[in-house]
């Protein structure tokens, strides 16, 4: 984030009020301290014209506590990621069905 920041010659202040955000919230973005909300980080995408996927790729924090969440809830989603680890599907291979299922079903414009 910070080096698109600066290929657009985006002082952290400019690109913080940009935002509407503090600078001390964008720089703890930037130093992986804090992690933004999908809606900010939408923002973002915005600002530094990039992808939203490209900035949500970057995030690699396990999401464990929606895991837990999502396997207490529904027992068959501890049942699909025993069986994903059971047959070795990789990454790659588990994002490109997800994109196809997203594909499939696009969300209703607001």
């Amino acid at each position: 984030m910070r080096n698109r920041r600066d290929e657009l010659d985006l002082s952290l202040r400019e690109f913080a009020k940009r935002l509407d955000c503090s600078a001390a919230f964008i720089s703890d973005i930037e130093l992986g301290r804090r992690h933004p909300s999908d809606k900010v980080l939408a923002e973002i995408a915005r600002v530094l014209d990039v992808k939203l996927e490209t900035l949500q790729a970057m995030d690699v924090r396990p999401p464990i506590e929606e895991i837990k969440r999502l396997t207490h809830d529904d027992p068959r989603f501890a049942l699909a990621f025993r069986t994903m680890i059971d047959k070795k599907v990789s990454a790659d291979e588990l994002l490109k069905l997800a994109n196809q299922k997203r594909d499939q079903n696009p969300k209703p414009e607001k």
